[in-house]
């Protein structure tokens, strides 16, 4: 069915709905006849609507200008709808990143995939049939997934790797490191997968460690995983090694918080030659250093540095913003002891140095209490940040760079949420490396289309410019004259046009 206007000889114009499916033409409705433009604008949109009701189908809005009779007659020529927003831009910038190099057409469906329906495989095979019309199964993917790791992770590591490097201009002199734990829902251990501190609070699963390396802004370099029982501390060294070797990288500072600051990572960061700038735990260093520390009469934005061996420098800044914070979290803390202890919750088991509960004590061999001389002791430390480096930046430097962690935490947080790294299902080795690599390339897409929103000035984050990509359609339309196969982008909103403006793609 299509819609026609018909001119009269008392010069009205009739809006009629026309079918042709026994092969001849048959007026199946007269909406009414228009003496104006603006009337048989009216006639013809409510035409488009009881099209619908007639053919029992599922209503689809096209929008029109009175002299396109082309799109007036696709409505029956429709044959089918497909989502296309994130093949027409994220799939562009995965091309651009280089990951067409990885030619199997699943790899980039999977990373796609990822960023705009993530979840199980068993998911994605249902968003591929339904939103764009390929048809595979869960078992080809994951036949796909065993041999991925073998053949295509170095690949798309260094392909990631050397996309970063270009829009560094070459510049990598600085890379950040952290680690985190991805939990399985499985109960059972191997040798990757075991329990062991859980950053996620799941203690009783299985998990393995994730170990990323990111540039400035968060942009991805590379990532390792390991055992889920590895101590934290041991991983640091191993992944800078290879980093720097596989990429050949003489001058690199390694950033990283205060929880891989041991002794040992610092000898062997010395020791090699590597400059660092770490997290520093003040009220760990020796008596003596924390005399220095707390001796000095400290205002907002003070920093003093303190010289330690090996040419090592402990940099200490206060902050009355950090200050007012922490002494609110610890007021806090506080005040969950006691309410705790008045309940009778608090028992010998719970006397340890985590969090807060370094403040009970045990009183008279018996009771728990709250030792508040230690409570008000802390205190002291309010507002205080410490870093230990050993590179020959300036202190407003060092502070700068280090501040630049919340990148590779907030990767960590896409991962985790965006991109639903976890919980991991699978439990064979090779699939679940498989699984981490896709997740690894669908965040540098992420931080290309972040990147690349900023540089076009488009006022959208990254998590809606996904959603309105989700609804960018591409009808499938058979020409009613020449009968010719054609795709037509779908009417756009004023957000979809502007993206796909800026990504010059044509509509």
């Amino acid at each position: 069915m299509y819609v026609r206007k018909k001119k009269n000889k008392s010069g009205t114009t009739s809006i009629q709905i026309i079918d042709k499916s026994s092969g001849k033409y048959q007026v199946i409705k007269t909406v009414g006849c228009a003496d104006n433009q603006q009337q048989e604008k009216d006639l013809r949109q409510q035409a488009y609507e009881l099209i619908p009701t007639l053919t029992k189908q599922s209503r689809i809005d096209f929008c029109f200008s009175e002299d396109e009779l082309f799109v007036e007659q696709l409505k029956q020529g429709v044959k089918k709808i497909f989502v296309v927003g994130p093949e027409l831009i994220l799939g562009k910038i995965f091309d651009e990143v280089g990951y067409h190099q990885i030619s199997h057409s699943l790899f980039r469906h999977l990373v796609i995939t990822r960023l705009v329906y993530p979840g199980s495989k068993l998911k994605t095979v249902d968003y591929l049939l339904k939103y764009k019309g390929i048809y595979t199964n869960k078992d080809r993917i994951y036949r796909y997934m065993d041999a991925f790791d073998l053949k295509y992770k170095e690949t798309a590591i260094d392909i990631t790797f050397e996309h970063t490097r270009q829009i560094l201009n070459n510049q990598i002199s600085v890379a950040f490191y952290d680690i985190t734990t991805l939990y399985f829902e499985a109960s059972d251990e191997d040798d990757l997968r075991k329990t062991g501190f859980s950053k996620d609070g799941k203690a009783q699963n299985p998990q393995i460690l994730l170990a990323l390396l990111v540039g400035t802004h968060g942009q991805p370099l590379a990532y390792e995983i390991f055992e889920g029982d590895k101590f934290e501390g041991h991983t640091l060294i191993p992944v800078i090694q290879a980093f720097k070797k596989k990429y050949n990288l003489p001058s690199l500072i390694i950033v990283a918080d205060a929880g891989l600051l041991s002794a040992d990572n610092i000898t062997e960061l010395t020791g090699l030659n590597y400059p660092f700038i770490l997290g520093a735990r003040l009220k760990n260093e020796t008596d003596t250093i924390k005399q220095q520390i707390l001796s000095n009469v400290y205002t907002d934005a003070t920093t003093i540095t303190i010289q330690k061996p090996n040419n090592i420098r402990l940099i200490v800044n206060y902050s009355a913003k950090r200050a007012k914070k922490d002494a609110h979290l610890r007021k806090q803390g506080l005040e969950r002891l006691e309410k705790s202890l008045k309940s009778g919750k608090l028992t010998k088991e719970k006397i340890n140095n985590r969090g807060y509960n370094k403040y009970l004590k045990i009183k008279n061999e018996i009771a728990v209490e709250i030792d508040y001389k230690a409570f008000q002791a802390d205190n002291k430390w309010n507002g205080l940040k410490g870093y230990v480096t050993s590179c020959n930046l300036s202190q407003a430097a060092v502070m700068d760079n280090y501040k630049q962690l919340w990148a590779i935490e907030k990767a960590f947080r896409i991962s985790k949420t965006d991109l639903r790294v976890r919980p991991i299902y699978h439990y064979l080795e090779r699939r679940i490396k498989a699984h981490i690599c896709i997740a690894f390339c669908s965040y540098k897409i992420y931080k290309e289309l972040e990147r690349n929103l900023k540089l076009k000035n488009i006022p959208l984050s990254t998590e809606q410019t996904i959603n309105e990509l989700k609804t960018i359609y591409q009808a499938q339309v058979i020409l009613p004259q020449s009968k010719k196969k054609t795709n037509v982008l779908l009417p756009l909103n004023v957000q979809q046009q502007m993206i796909l403006k800026a990504f010059d793609i044509k509509f």
